[in-house]
């Protein structure tokens, strides 16, 4: 109990820097709501479109004419082609149909014509080239069998009216849960950094030469003095892990009351233990506080650019992720991208996940092991 109250006392006084990491966490938070609240809305648009028709409007020429401006937006421009190249540059028209003289003639007598066109080679102009292919494709496998120019052109009509239905199969929020992504990316920088710095400041102040020698004349063995220092910071980092959690269902909203929530809640509750455990090697291996900030930003920052933190992880080298693989940072917001990503919630599905936290524990057993032989091996010295 001794040891818990002095830890509390000394917990008091990092007090502020533990709100400074929950502003920041909040502000990302917020701001990632805003930047991606639109994100996954799709809108339809159609490109824009010069037809000029050297032909007649009529027949076959007249039906394509008409299939073109119901599926684009038809734009009204100088017929130069001073004026049209402008006009492209400028990305006023997308794309541009040169509908030949004879076009409707040749067409019914089997010589294919060409159609030239311009574009501007942008996702709009391939949207057009794909509609003019469609019913020139369309066109041509019926004139081959019907001769008739007027049931040609029904046959036509009636192909290209057909809508392939769109079934949608997933279920899942993705616009809510790339928010939670984010937010559990980012509290890998919170949740280390806070950990660190109040448990880093928590064992230096316990290595003042005085409570130093206290400790090594009292009846307390090292194991057990560690084994409360311990369990001190742990409490201490599970109320850290409760508040981001709340924090997590204001900023979020219903997805974290889901399955997927859940998880995100058992993935972030692992790593804590994990960086307490790294603070506790930390804060044995350094003696002076002044030194706890710097150790702060090497490992909480460069854990979180290394890992995908703040930049994902798509988007990192692959020399970088291979590196990566050496801190549980890495498991922990893997875990968070594969949590994005489930559809079906099985055991095959969540496997990956639960290898993942096996992973970040054995990193927790292996810096409790390492703490261990350090405080054992400065007692001795």
């Amino acid at each position: 109990m001794t040891v818990f109250r002095a830890f509390l006392r000394v917990l008091n006084k990092g007090k502020a820097t533990i709100i400074l990491y929950t502003i920041i966490l909040i502000f990302f938070g917020i701001f990632n709501m805003q930047t991606s609240e639109n994100s996954t809305n799709f809108v339809a648009s159609k490109p824009d479109i010069l037809i000029i028709n050297q032909d007649k409007e009529e027949g076959i020429t007249k039906n394509l004419m008409d299939y073109l401006k119901e599926n684009s937006q038809i734009v009204e421009i100088k017929e130069e082609e001073q004026a049209i190249d402008d006009a492209l540059f400028y990305r006023d028209v997308n794309y541009i149909v040169y509908i030949p003289k004879n076009y409707r003639q040749d067409f019914l007598a089997g010589k294919n014509p060409e159609i030239q066109i311009k574009s501007t080679g942008d996702y709009q102009a391939s949207f057009a080239q794909m509609m003019l292919e469609r019913y020139i494709k369309v066109a041509n496998s019926y004139q081959n069998n019907i001769k008739e120019e007027t049931q040609l052109i029904q046959k036509i009509n009636e192909t290209l009216a057909k809508q392939t239905e769109v079934e949608i199969t997933s279920q899942l929020d993705t616009d809510h849960l790339s928010k939670a992504t984010f937010y559990y990316n980012f509290a890998n920088y919170s949740l280390l950094a806070g950990c660190v710095f109040v448990i880093c400041l928590v064992l230096a102040s316990f290595k003042d030469y005085k409570i130093t020698k206290r400790t090594m004349v009292s009846s307390m063995s090292y194991q057990e003095f560690n084994r409360k220092l311990l369990l001190s910071n742990c409490l201490f980092a599970v109320v850290l892990w409760i508040f981001y959690g709340l924090l997590s269902l204001v900023l979020i909203g219903e997805v974290m009351f889901s399955i997927h929530g859940l998880i995100y809640l058992v993935n972030s509750f692992v790593f804590t233990l994990c960086a307490v455990t790294i603070a506790f090697l930390i804060g044995n291996l350094i003696q002076n506080k002044n030194a706890i900030n710097g150790i702060v930003n090497v490992v909480a920052l460069g854990s979180c650019f290394l890992c995908g933190a703040f930049v994902p992880m798509d988007w990192l080298p692959d020399y970088v992720l291979k590196i990566a693989h050496i801190l549980p940072s890495y498991y922990y917001i893997k875990n968070n991208e594969w949590i994005k990503e489930l559809e079906t919630i099985n055991y095959e599905t969540l496997k990956p996940i639960f290898q993942n936290l096996i992973i970040i524990l054995l990193f927790a057993s292996l810096f409790v092991f390492m703490t261990n032989m350090i405080s054992k091996r400065k007692q001795k010295t």
